[in-house]
Order: C-alpha cells, then sequence, then structure tokens
C-alpha cells in the first residue's frame, strides 16, 4: 500500500512506536533535536533521565527468536556500539507487537538474541528470553 520501505521509514516507524509505548506506559518522553545525537529520544524513569536506542527487530530460526544490532552502522564508518552514548535499547518487534527493553550494558555490541520460544536443544544458560524484557516488565521492574 505505501510501497518499499527502506530503512529510515523502518527506523521512523520503530521510534513512533516506542514513543507511543513509553506514553502509553505513563513515561514522559523527550526528543532530541537534530539527527546527531547517539540516543533516539530519553524518558523520564526512577527519579532521573534515560537515554534510549530505538532498534527494529526482526524474527529469526523459524520465528522462535527476535535478533536485533546493537550496533550502528551509516556505511562511512566501521559499526559503532552504544556503550556511553546510550543506557537503553528499546527494541520494536513487528511480529510479536511488542516493544522489549534492555539496559546497553547489559548486551553484547553485535546481534542481541530474545528467545520466543525455549531452545529445542533444551539450552538454558545464557538464554535470554524476551518475555523477560517486555516493556511493561521493565516498567514493573522500577516501581
Amino acid at each position: 500500500m505505501f510501497g518499499v520501505a527502506n530503512t529510515k521509514t523502518i527506523g521512523d516507524r520503530t521510534e513512533a512506536i516506542v514513543l507511543a509505548e513509553f506514553v502509553k506506559a505513563g513515561f514522559p518522553v523527550l526528543l532530541p533535536f537534530g539527527e546527531n545525537q547517539r540516543y533516539d529520544m530519553v524518558i523520564e524513569a526512577g527519579g532521573g533521565f534515560l537515554r534510549v536506542q530505538c532498534k527494529t527487530g526482526r524474527t529469526v530460526h523459524d520465528e522462535s527468536v527476535v535478533v536485533f544490532n546493537a550496533t550502528s552502522h551509516d556505511g562511512h564508518r566501521p559499526r559503532q556500539g552504544y556503550r556511553g552514548q546510550a543506557d537503553l535499547f528499546a527494541v520494536y518487534a513487528s511480529h510479536t507487537g511488542q516493544v522489549y527493553v534492555l539496559p546497553v550494558d547489559e548486551v553484547g555490541e553485535t546481534a542481541v538474541w530474545l528467545r520466543l520460544t525455549p531452545a529445542k536443544n533444551h539450552q538454558e544458560i545464557g538464554v535470554r528470553y524476551a518475555e523477560e524484557h517486555t516493556l511493561a516488565v521493565w516498567a514493573a521492574r522500577l516501581a
């Protein structure tokens, strides 16, 4: 209906959805002026401010995993991580309709996996389940 979306349009949609979900959850949201920041928005939470980098999650492995890149790439420089430049990743996955929230310092600096279903080999060590990182669960931890 709207044609093929490029990566900028996909990112804009993700940011809009994440912003709306934070507002619906009761968080004040501030937007930086311009596009030269390493974060997309700032939320007020827990008596302070947190810089949020929005990411678009995609499903892989028969839709059992949501994955997102914990780096940025503009085509002109090497991939860059967000440590020290953002506090949270807010990841929107259209397949699940969920926003997942993860502290930047608690994930690696490559691709991050969130399991939607248990691993077929029954591995539990090092597995990060998506349901434990929804915006609702994250917000409840702050309360």
